[in-house]
């Protein structure tokens, strides 16, 4: 229950065992942060490379990110059909294959399609990975266990900010378009084989395989997971649960439920079409754009990743004490300001000084903090449980696709409305969704599940 206060885990639970398997499920966690924003390394490169229009480079950079939205699309009926491990396993091939054909690529038709591949296997983890620990992890601590995933995608794009920095280095402007890109984007076979090999360590879901009438294999785990003595109360709750989640699709459509899918939906898609990943994908190309060398740009996009790290955790530590409406408000008037000022930097040529990176820090924090975890928080609450999956699938979906628009879209911006007015639109953004969040939005702090649904 969300009221509850965190209470130490059961005196039988084996900690060390769960650290491991939420740490194997939040690893694939880093390999979606580190998968969605190594091309921001190497997109200037493949620019030059295939002679690229802004158009197409809308396209090369998001055509993972299509990828996303069929891999999150199917990853909830194939992980029901087949299991929760046995789907990851395939995200894990995923990850590695589409890598290494894309570091060879000749021509971009084959880089799309690699792209394109491994992003199924982002858009499968980005549904799965949460989604596993929750049904492996004891409820007392649940939230906490959950929350490493987060931290673990902000972890993987911290990384391979600092390898694409890294691999930058190791050459001039040459060798970086024909070699260097190259290096960037195969790097993360490596992650990926390592995740592939460690999912061999972990269950397969308890909740999962009580579905499948495998009572005794999910007695097994969870008794391994929480000890003999709470294990059959565990799957008691689960069967109990199971019997409430038998929602239809059209149960979407009741119209007591519309608003919290409204909310579901429109937090989803507002997350993404306010700018952060206009930032996270294209911020080196940006800093260049203005005047920035390569390697000042590469270093201000690794401060840029700190700045997120740091308020990501301000974010879980105040999620609890603040509330997630009040938090939602503050953190999305704060991006109001900073885009404003980005875009008067842009129109004014204000980037010679540090304000441009101190606004554009200011954005990141002020995301970090609201739109970045408090619409998974919330739609993790807000929808009955005989609908929570399809409702979160649905979300899931319009969020990818938002990434799909923002991706393609902001070189195309960059080039013909110039900074300013890309940011200003961005801002816009913010401000519908800063209203519609005073107006719509509910306050959950403190409330049950059950006390939560029956304000609908």
């Amino acid at each position: 229950m969300i009221n509850q206060e965190i209470k130490s885990p059961p005196t039988e639970s084996n900690i060390p065992y769960i650290i491991l398997i939420t740490s194997v499920a939040a690893f694939g966690g880093f390999l979606f942060g580190y998968d969605t924003a190594v091309i921001a390394g190497a997109i200037g490169y493949l620019q030059i490379k295939f002679n690229l229009s802004p158009l197409m480079v809308g396209w090369a950079a998001s055509s993972a990110i299509w990828g996303c939205v069929l891999g999150a699309m199917s990853a909830g009926y194939l992980s029901d059909r087949f299991g929760r491990r046995a789907v990851l396993l395939g995200t894990a091939v995923l990850f590695a294959v589409p890598a290494y054909g894309s570091a060879i690529a000749n021509d971009l038709t084959t880089f799309i399609i690699m792209r394109l591949l491994g992003g199924i296997g982002v858009g499968a983890a980005s549904m799965l990975c949460p989604m596993y620990i929750s049904e492996i992890a004891p409820s007392n601590i649940r939230g906490r266990l959950v929350t490493f995933y987060q931290l673990a995608i902000v972890l993987g794009i911290n990384i391979i900010y600092v390898i694409n920095l890294k691999i930058s280095q190791a050459g001039d402007e040459a060798w970086n378009i024909e070699y260097g890109w190259r290096y960037m984007l195969g790097s993360e076979v490596i992650p990926a084989i390592v995740f592939f090999v460690l999912l061999f360590f972990v269950p397969e879901s308890p909740r999962w395989l009580a579905a499948k009438s495998r009572e005794g294999k999910a007695m097994k785990i969870l008794e391994k997971i929480n000890g003999k003595k709470v294990s059959l109360e565990i799957f008691a709750e689960i069967s109990e649960s199971l019997k409430n989640e038998k929602g239809s699709l059209s149960d979407l459509l009741d119209i007591k439920l519309r608003k919290p899918l409204v909310i579901g939906v429109v937090l989803a898609l507002f997350s993404q079409i306010t700018g952060i990943n206009a930032i996270i994908y294209y911020a080196p190309e940006i800093f260049k754009s203005i005047g920035f060398g390569a390697e000042s740009a590469f270093t201000q996009t690794i401060i840029i990743g700190l700045v997120n790290m740091i308020f990501t955790l301000v974010a879980v530590w105040l999620i609890d004490i603040t509330g997630r409406k009040s938090l939602l408000i503050w953190g999305v008037a704060g991006m109001v300001i900073c885009l404003f000022a980005t875009g008067i930097c842009f129109h004014f040529h204000f980037d010679q000084g540090p304000w441009l990176l101190i606004f554009i820090l200011g954005y990141i924090a002020s995301f970090a903090i609201s739109l970045g975890p408090i619409p998974w928080v919330l739609m993790s609450e807000i929808f009955p449980t005989k609908i929570r999956g399809m409702a979160m699938s649905l979300a899931t979906l319009v969020l990818w696709i938002g990434v799909v628009a923002i991706t393609q879209l902001t070189p195309i911006f960059l080039e013909t409305l110039g900074g300013a007015v890309t940011f200003w639109i961005f801002m816009i953004n913010s401000i519908i969704i800063l209203v519609f969040t005073i107006k719509m939005i509910p306050e959950t702090k403190g409330k049950t599940l059950e006390e939560i649904e029956k304000t609908w």
